[in-house]
């Protein structure tokens, strides 16, 4: 049979794209080609048996909202923007209270009055640690005429210390140590005389050469609390607590009080740390009230709810610029390190002491319990002090 055109019409014979393909090529044998059917004449085509998928609706921008819900941001969403506003407004709080707790001592810092405490000439050197003369003076100012009969402080112009306190912070245990105001020393220039004239005559600087020259004890900071600062910081912290024992009444302090621990204003505590007509001791027993008082007031100055109230915050704060003068040179962080000091050491392991005195008097001192308790404080080894020196009272024998 002839060869027929590969490509042929229906003119020219039978169609071979079947076996060639529209490009005239063989197709392999593992190909399969699905031929087009006719229609019959006459006969009209079956429906597919596949049924026609229906028409694709148009497309919906999706709107984030799960199918059912309401129209409208969907409920998570306002969920979450909820919780993000409450993060928010949390953050604002905390940031503008850190702003408060730090503004408000610097405005009160930047009020308080500065002394020059520290005397020319010889001085003992550096010692490690930090010691801190603590004066409280009988200073009225600030008082009204009112208050100073309420609190029965009489009008005597101020310039003497009724309270003389070192405190020593360093390696080991704070410890609190209080010197008599009528203890008998040489007062450089002076002669001899009782401690507390070196205040009256020559303030701060001839107080602390005084100081310096019978401990041997480098003073480093200087703090003066006036009469009113005690009522001031106490009522600002909500009172303390004081454990007398015995049941006191001084009618010149204004002191009328229970034996055991109770919670006090700041009116009584301070009848509490002046009196001392109504002590067995006098003036050694009201340097101890002072030391509890002192410690009291430590323990609550740094107590958490003294920070997070704001009330009590401010007004703890402002009481400083009306009865306390702090030495040239201590700046807001010193004053914080001695205000933790204070709490510090009223504390378990914290140590309150009078200077060692003869046995039987208040105004001379036991040189050698003395020399002792002075030297422990100088190399910052108040681990070393033992109860034979660090007395309550001060007097050998006694408690």
């Amino acid at each position: 049979m002839p060869d027929r055109p590969r490509n042929g019409g229906p003119e020219d014979g039978p169609d071979y794209t079947w076996l060639y393909g529209k490009g005239g090529s063989p197709q392999r044998p593992d190909e399969t080609r699905v031929m087009r059917a006719q229609p019959r004449p006459g006969v009209e085509r079956r429906a597919s048996a596949r049924p026609t998928p229906p028409p694709l609706a148009p497309p919906v921008q999706s709107s984030g909202q799960p199918p059912g819900q309401p129209s409208g941001r969907p409920p998570a969403a306002k969920e979450r923007k909820r919780r993000r506003f409450r993060v928010r407004y949390v953050f604002v709080l905390l940031l503008l209270w850190l702003v408060y707790l730090v503004l408000v001592p610097v405005i009160a810092w930047n009020k308080v009055d500065k002394v020059a405490f520290e005397p020319t000439g010889d001085r003992p050197a550096e010692q490690p640690g930090t010691t801190y003369l603590m004066v409280g003076s009988d200073s009225r100012a600030g008082l009204s005429k009112e208050d100073r009969k309420d609190l029965h402080t009489g009008n005597a112009g101020g310039g003497r210390t009724d309270t003389i306190m070192l405190m020593h912070t360093g390696s080991g245990p704070n410890l609190l140590m209080s010197i008599p105001r009528d203890l008998e020393v040489d007062i450089p220039g002076h002669g001899s005389g009782k401690i507390n004239a070196a205040y009256a005559i020559g303030q701060a600087p001839l107080l602390v050469k005084t100081i310096e020259n019978l401990t041997g004890i480098r003073i480093d900071q200087f703090v003066e609390i006036g009469m009113g600062g005690v009522v001031g910081v106490v009522d600002a912290v909500g009172g303390i607590e004081i454990c007398p024992q015995d049941s006191y009444v001084d009618k010149d302090a204004g002191l009328n009080i229970k034996k055991g621990c109770q919670e006090v204003d700041g009116k009584t505590a301070l009848a509490y740390s002046r009196s001392r007509h109504a002590q067995t001791l006098g003036d050694l027993d009201r340097v101890r009230h002072q030391r509890e008082v002192v410690a009291a007031i430590g323990d609550k100055v740094l107590s958490p709810w003294s920070v997070i109230n704001p009330v009590r915050y401010w007004k703890l704060n402002m009481a400083m610029p009306d009865f306390f003068k702090f030495g040239e040179g201590m700046g807001p962080m010193r004053a914080v390190l001695w205000a933790t000091a204070m709490a510090n050491v009223g504390g378990k392991d914290g140590l309150l002491c009078t200077v060692p005195l003869t046995n039987g008097s208040a105004t001379a001192l036991d040189d050698k319990l003395a020399d002792q308790l002075f030297t422990d404080i100088k190399e910052d080894k108040t681990d070393d002090v033992t109860k034979a020196v660090c007395l309550s009272s001060g007097l050998v024998g006694t408690p």
